[in-house]
């Protein structure tokens, strides 16, 4: 009888325990087919992925410690379904483990900038065909985490909600042989949420030896805003990019525009957009018009299609974004871009 008692009040124990804690499995699985030309010359078809949302796989989890206070991690790493590769999972898309609580969020590890926040405004959310160049390789010729899109060996603060208003600062660490600055990412934003009125500053440096051959500072500012009319929605961004020589004078300046609208049409929404790419002190310029539906068969399950024009002036060469159908620009040449496809997630 003791015994029995004993086990009985062991499970009643970790079933508490385990009813403060949760793990999910989570994930999207996108998946299209996509065709790539340049004017005049080379062109390229196939299955291409993640040209709604990013596929990927992760897990996640949090546990309630009491008092208000909570623990949690984040796992995710991308996937290519076109060919099952899953080299993502050495989860380089998000590893971290936050505390949380009414002062807000502390997070350590691997994430997205705060200077990314003001990517949001791109209606085409950083994927496929559509999106905006203003993080890409693709239009500055660096690679990496040089982009300003995520950093390793990072300590993050995370503000409450006042009212629609957020903010955040981000240190990461180099942790470089050389010195503390090298490879080194400061950054941070400001921003307000609120109703139909969204709008976002962020400031983000990254210190590299790598990404313009050379040992060059990024540094990147940039100012995005929203503004939902109910029947149809405004997004902006102003992106000022800069790139430093520490070693010369040489410096490269890029001003990036994004003006977009979208709005409900059936049980999906159509979405147009309009990007240039201006590259100071030359007339190495770019512009982008991009166009999109996506039809909503339910909650987690979509149908999508994109059509992308990119004009490139005197010698530039950016060519359009998305995974599976890299096609690289001839200088001065214009490319154009079509990707249907589907996406699920879990």
């Amino acid at each position: 009888m003791k015994k029995s008692l004993i086990a009985l009040a062991v499970l009643a124990a970790s079933g508490a325990a385990m009813a403060q804690s949760s793990v999910t499995l989570f994930g999207i699985v996108d998946t299209g087919v996509g065709y790539v030309k340049n004017s005049g010359g080379d062109n390229k078809y196939g299955l291409a992925n993640s040209g709604n949302a990013t596929s990927r796989l992760g897990f996640r989890g949090v546990e309630d410690l009491g008092g208000g206070l909570k623990a949690g991690f984040w796992l995710e790493g991308e996937i290519t379904p076109d060919d099952g590769t899953a080299a993502g999972l050495n989860f380089k898309r998000r590893s971290t483990l936050s505390l949380m609580g009414g002062f807000g969020e502390v997070r350590l590890g691997r994430d997205l900038t705060a200077g990314y926040k003001t990517s949001a405004y791109d209606l085409f959310g950083q994927v496929g065909m559509g999106q905006f160049l203003g993080w890409s390789g693709n239009l500055t010729g660096t690679t990496g985490d040089f982009n300003g899109v995520r950093a390793s060996n990072m300590l993050a603060y995370y503000t409450p909600n006042f009212g629609g208003f957020t903010g955040a600062l981000n240190y990461g660490f180099g942790e470089s042989t050389g010195s503390n600055k090298t490879n080194r990412y400061i950054g941070g934003y400001a921003a307000y949420d609120n109703g139909p009125i969204s709008v976002t500053v962020s400031l983000d440096k990254n210190n590299q030896t790598v990404g313009l051959g050379f040992d060059a500072d990024r540094t990147q500012l940039s100012v995005g805003a929203s503004y939902d009319l109910g029947m149809l929605k405004v997004s902006g961004l102003v992106q000022r990019v800069k790139f430093e020589d520490n070693l010369t004078t040489a410096e490269g300046k890029y001003t990036n525009y994004l003006l977009g609208v979208s709005a409900p049409v059936g049980p999906g929404t159509v979405k147009l957009q309009y990007a240039a790419y201006d590259l100071k002190n030359s007339k190495d310029d770019a512009q982008q018009l991009s166009v999109g539906y996506v039809y909503d068969l339910s909650k987690r399950t979509a149908v999508y299609g994109t059509a992308a024009f990119l004009k490139n002036k005197n010698f530039s060469d950016v060519n359009l974004g998305g995974v599976g159908l890299p096609l690289a620009a001839d200088a001065g040449r214009n490319q154009t871009g079509f990707q249907v496809g589907i996406r699920h997630a879990f």
